[in-house]
């Protein structure tokens, strides 16, 4: 192993250990010519994701129409998207045109962080957001008076604040223990699943200190989802005509398709098989709702919602005429 990815150092009891300085991501398996084929995809994928997440960013900002709390929350949901998708893929693009696919242990953590906060901030804008349609359609009358335009300000800072303040104590923690032996991590991303089985110590309470608060995230934001849809649900099946109960289905469908996208792949990793190949399988289940999510989203959210197409033209027009001049 070269050098520069281990230092070596002496223990209190004068035997020999290496601490890892730097870790080897070694994203997905195959010869020169699959890594080629996978780069292009990506950079396609990447490229589209943040094209179709900044037009709806653009689109709630300047038309004057779509300033109503669904729409303002769904222009922060696309404007996270980006950074969300950006926390991996440019690393991962890197290291399909690189030979040693190396990254400082200071890199390896800072990518741990913002990935980990923003998929947490994203879980905590998806509850938002369904809590928005639940008062929409079950609470029609209070709606105004109950998501002012303060309270959304408020929400919406609580989501991208409790994303990034859940993390820091666990990722020092485990950034304080020993890494020593192999510093190669079978993934694309410094996930913390890789990252414990480099750890050269048991390191129990800390495990279960990370499991608890990923498993509270994840499981504590989909029960508010699916009690927020619960009720609509409920609501919705008495309204009398059949106009009503598709025009309520057709809001909050969009959303539902994109919580079933993301909460899948999330459910996925934790009934992943141990036998066969579990690394490849956790690299494509982790490449689903970290690049393929955010890329369908647009999609999904532009195709179903008529007010959100007029937008986009008009930014996507107002694109073209600039360009012509």
């Amino acid at each position: 192993m070269d050098d520069k990815r281990i230092n070596f150092v002496l223990d209190p009891n004068k035997s020999i250990t290496h601490t890892v300085t730097e870790f080897v991501l070694l994203g997905f398996s195959g010869d020169r010519e699959m890594q080629n084929l996978l780069f292009s995809l990506i950079l396609v994928a990447y490229m589209l994701t943040l094209l179709g997440n900044g037009a709806i960013v653009c689109a709630v900002k300047w038309d004057k129409q779509l300033h109503t709390p669904m729409y303002i929350l769904l222009g922060n949901f696309a404007f996270l998207e980006i950074w969300y998708v950006s926390s991996t893929v440019p690393n991962m693009l890197a290291n399909f045109l690189s030979e040693t696919k190396t990254i400082s242990f200071s890199g390896c953590f800072f990518q741990f962080y913002f990935f980990f906060s923003l998929g947490s901030t994203e879980c905590f804008f998806l509850s938002v957001m369904a809590y928005d349609r639940y008062l929409a359609i079950c609470r029609p009358l209070h709606y105004p008076t109950i998501m002012t335009g303060r309270r959304c300000a408020t929400l919406i800072s609580a989501c991208w604040m409790g994303g990034f303040l859940c993390y820091p104590v666990s990722i020092i923690l485990i950034s304080q223990l020993p890494f020593c032996g192999s510093n190669i991590i079978d993934h694309f991303v410094c996930d913390q699943g890789p990252l414990f089985s480099l750890i050269c110590v048991p390191a129990p309470i800390i495990k279960l200190i990370c499991y608890t608060l990923n498993s509270t995230i994840i499981f504590g934001s989909l029960l508010s989802i699916l009690g927020s849809y619960t009720l609509v649900l409920r609501a919705v099946l008495r309204v009398p005509s059949g106009a009503g109960r598709r025009k309520a289905f057709s809001t909050c469908g969009s959303h539902l398709v994109v919580v079933s996208l993301f909460y899948g792949t999330l459910m996925v990793m934790y009934v992943t098989p141990t036998s066969g190949n579990p690394a490849e399988m956790q690299k494509i289940v982790t490449l689903m709702y970290s690049v393929v999510t955010p890329l369908l989203n647009p999609l999904i959210y532009s195709l179903r919602n008529k007010d959100m197409k007029n937008a986009l033209r008009k930014v996507l027009g107002g694109l073209k005429i600039s360009q012509s001049s």
